[in-house]
This record gives structure tokens, sequence and C-alpha cells, in this order.
């Protein structure tokens, strides 16, 4: 166990922040769990919306070209997934795409990528020369950006603090032979100083701040304040402040105690529920205009997935409208995917009127 954390580069009896333990369990070269496995799909740790079904990438793809038509179908279209997981979604995209020949020309298409493991599967699975694999925004140098990012925010490492008689203190976990132990530390000045700026934290006394992710999207912001454009993003997450832990561990589609995770360690998924309030704050901060926030089934129906699903099951067989409709059903129910994932869009642009939101 002691080699294994030092491949991990984790010390013994050491305090290490939650977001530092996050970033090396999940994303240390070589054994990290992106790094390491194949995550997704049903022989993997969970299942995603656009391997459910492509029902949900070409719903996706509408309101893309959707968007491109309201800022004015620009000739030169940059459009970049954040974390593309296995490639399911881009690969549906480009199907999608090949049906609209104005927009299939003005579309550049990046795939943002931290994990060279899933780089190399995207590879296999998207073959087309339209498709840029990048590590920063750099060459992305004319015309208006979407980025678009399907759980890509729930997989950035998060910190976490509590709040005692106004005093701050940030939650670490310390490893020995015994697990995975809790504890705290005061928290830095500049820390407590950004969370004080944010209102909707202000009443919390348990808080989930998402420094990296932050530091992430503060790339995007400025790209998209340069271009403009925007961001989608479509996650799992809530409204109403939890006040609690939503930290967890997934292996093979079952909850992993975080007590025990020191024996799976680059072998089950570490994840969180979003924020997406908090998300909206930072967005307005940055001068981002917000949609309201709306759940992933209504945005789904708003842009006609029932519909679509009625025009495909004339040509399907009894077998083939049963599978389609039971995974419409994850998708949209209000107790599986429907209520739990919630979208929203930022962004710079003289137009208000994008499709899927109230």
């Amino acid at each position: 166990m002691e080699q294994k954390l030092k491949n991990f580069k984790i010390k013994l009896n050491k305090k290490i922040p939650v977001d530092e333990f996050l970033e090396k369990a999940l994303y240390e070269p070589y054994i990290g769990y992106y790094n390491n496995r194949m995550p997704f799909g049903e022989k993997g740790d969970f299942i995603t919306s656009p391997t459910i079904s492509n029902l949900f990438s070409e719903i996706l793809g509408i309101w893309i070209i959707s968007t491109w038509e309201k800022l004015g179908k620009p000739k030169v279209f940059n459009l970049v997934e954040l974390g593309p997981g296995d490639g399911s979604l881009t690969k549906v995209l480009i199907e999608t795409f090949k049906n609209f020949n104005q927009f299939n020309n003005a579309v550049k298409i990046f795939l943002y990528e931290k994990s060279n493991k899933l780089k190399n599967i995207q590879k296999k699975k998207i073959k087309n020369n339209k498709i840029k694999w990048i590590k920063n925004f750099a060459s992305i140098k004319k015309g208006p950006i979407i980025f678009f990012g399907n759980e890509f925010f729930d997989a950035i490492p998060i910190k976490q603090f509590l709040k005692n008689k106004n005093k701050f203190y940030e939650k670490c976990y310390i490893m020995n032979k015994d697990g995975l132990k809790e504890t705290l530390r005061k928290a830095s000045a500049n820390d407590i100083f950004t969370l004080q700026s944010f209102k909707i934290l202000k009443k919390q006394d348990f808080i989930e701040y998402p420094k990296l992710g932050f530091i992430e999207l503060d790339k995007i912001v400025k790209k998209i304040s340069m271009h403009s454009g925007g961001i989608l993003l479509i996650d799992y997450g809530y409204l109403n402040p939890l006040n609690k832990n939503s930290l967890q561990a997934v292996m093979k589609n079952k909850k992993v105690k975080m007590s025990k995770l020191i024996n799976y360690i680059g072998k089950a998924d570490i994840t969180y529920l979003v924020n997406f309030n908090l998300l909206k704050e930072y967005f307005l901060k940055k001068n981002l205009k917000v949609k309201n926030i709306v759940s992933q089934k209504f945005f789904l129906e708003t842009m006609g997935i029932l519909e679509r699903a009625k025009i495909l099951e004339k040509n399907m067989n009894s077998k083939q409208k049963k599978n389609m409709f039971f995974t419409l059903k994850r998708l949209l129910h209000k107790d599986l995917m429907g209520e739990l994932f919630k979208v929203i869009f930022a962004f710079e642009s003289k137009k208000n009127n994008f499709l899927g939101f109230k």
C-alpha cells in the first residue's frame, strides 16, 4: 500500500487538500483513473448520455446549428468539446452536421482532452480530418466559439471548506495504513477572500468550491470575450445550496465508501454534484450573459427529442422501438437523469433568443 501511494506521490500521515488528492487520483500520468482505464459504457464505471442514446447527441447537434444561425451564420464557426469522453458525442455530431452543408462548411471542430488514454480512444472512434485535438485554445484565432461539455465540470477536482463561527477551515485527507481519514487545516487568506466574494456561499457552513474548475473556465471566458460565442455545460447538480458533502466515488456503477478509497485509488471515479447557481454567479461576475438554468428534460424536449423519436420509430421493428423509448426514459424521467442533470448557457452576444431555454 505504501508503494502504491508513493506512485501517486501521496505521503503517508501527511495532510493533503481534497482537490490535490483528487488531481492525483484521477489524473496522475499512466496510473490516475482517467489515464489507465476505459471508464464509460456498460463495461465501465458509469454511463453518460451520449453512450445511452444517439438521440441526445443529435439534439445537441441541432441546438449547435440553431445557435450558429442565431449568431448570424458566420463563415468561420469554432466548436470545442470539453472532455470528449470516448468520442461518442462528437462522432454523432459529425454525421448530423453532414445534413447541413452551409454549417458543415463553416464549422471547425476541436476536442479539448487532458487524458492521453482517452485521446487515443477518441482517435480510434473518430476518424475525420475536420477534428483537431488541442491542449489549449491558442490555435483558435478567428470566428465565434461555442464551447460545450457533457459531464465535464464534475470531473475537475474541487476544494471543500467548513465555516465555524465565521472562521474558515479547508478539508484535507490523511492517508495511513488504516485508510483515508478526514481532517482540517486553516483556509488560506486568498481562498477566504474568494469564498466571501460569492453571495450564494455566504450562508453556507459547508462549501464545495471548484477552484480548479474556475481556473479552466477563466481561459474559456477569456476566449469567448475576445471572439464572441458562449459555453454550454450539461451536468448533474443542484440549484439550491446543499450545505453538505456531495463527493462520491463510483466503480462499476456502484458507490465506494470514501473511507475505503485507499484500496481503489486509480480504479474508482471520484466526482461531485455541480452547484449551478454558483456557476451562474461566476459567469455573471465575468460579464457574460446567462440563460435561465433548465433541466436536461426541459432542454431536450424543447429542442424536439420526442418529435425526432417519433420520426425514427416509423422505420423500426418492435424491439428497436422498445430500446429507443427505454433510453429516452433514462434521459428524460424526473427520477433518473431528467431533473438531476441541468443545462446552463453563458454567452457573449447581442443576441439572446437561443433555443432550449425558458
